[in-house]
């Protein structure tokens, strides 16, 4: 787990976290119904090129794309590739670039030209759900009350949330301690420090929480087939408010 303790290590944090949520809003506002998964991975790819970043997807652990791409019943870790866009669908844009020796790590959901009033709320909530998560990341809090928000917007919405893939601390590798679960009651675990840097990302199903894997052992479906929504912001944990990193500006 890192702590951020200097202006320098702040600065190439929140450079990296830029340049991910830029990659991540300009892919997603190219979302088009004709459009393939694999074609917006090339535009991600081009776009984290020309930011003289790398994708700190690409390779990890064998992920064969440049960021993941995951529409309707795809939860996380849609590896891109043939399926089209269509017209009603969710695409869940995840975008992890490496900056200076940092992590930037960010995802959101776009609806496309969806109608139905069910999916508009399932996409309301998961952001909801991460703004409420973002707003309780400060120093003295516990970790286990991000996860309980995140559960309770949820809840409330008559969605549930997935229990088996969580949050995580993120700093110069992409997935360090500590875990942040989406579930869970308040007032436990460490409490936050000051510097700690967060990915929170809650991860909404309109149906049951039950996921599994693919056969290309990457692909998170949920286990109904239901739609399902991912929200994701790296955050740095200060006295009063957290900074949000992966912001555009």
């Amino acid at each position: 787990m890192i702590i951020l303790k200097t202006d320098e290590e702040l600065a190439r944090m929140r450079a990296s976290g830029r340049i991910a949520a830029q990659v991540r809003e300009a892919v997603a506002q190219a979302v088009r119904p004709g459009m393939t998964t694999r074609e917006l991975d090339e535009l991600g790819d081009r776009l984290i090129r020309a930011a003289d970043a790398k994708s700190a997807f690409f390779g990890y652990r064998g992920y064969p794309g440049h960021i993941c791409v995951s529409v309707n019943e795809e939860v996380v870790h849609g590896i891109p590739g043939g399926r089209m866009i269509q017209l009603g669908d969710v695409v869940s844009v995840d975008v992890g670039v490496e900056y200076r020796g940092f992590i930037g790590d960010t995802a959101t959901t776009v609806m496309v030209g969806v109608t139905d009033p069910e999916v508009i709320r399932l996409v309301a909530a998961g952001r909801q759900a991460l703004d409420r998560a973002v707003g309780l990341a400060v120093a003295g809090a516990r970790l286990s009350d991000l996860s309980h928000a995140i559960e309770q917007v949820a809840v409330a919405a008559d969605f549930a949330v997935v229990r088996d893939f969580v949050g995580h601390g993120v700093g110069r590798r992409m997935h360090e301690d500590p875990q942040i679960p989406n579930f869970g009651p308040p007032g436990r675990g460490p409490r936050l420090r000051s510097g700690m840097t967060l990915a929170l990302e809650p991860m909404l199903n309109m149906g049951g929480a039950a996921v599994e894997v693919l056969a290309d052992g990457w692909t998170v479906v949920t286990r109904d087939r239901k739609p399902s929504v991912h929200f994701e912001h790296s955050v740095a944990v200060r006295e009063g408010a957290a900074l949000v990193l992966t912001c555009v500006e």
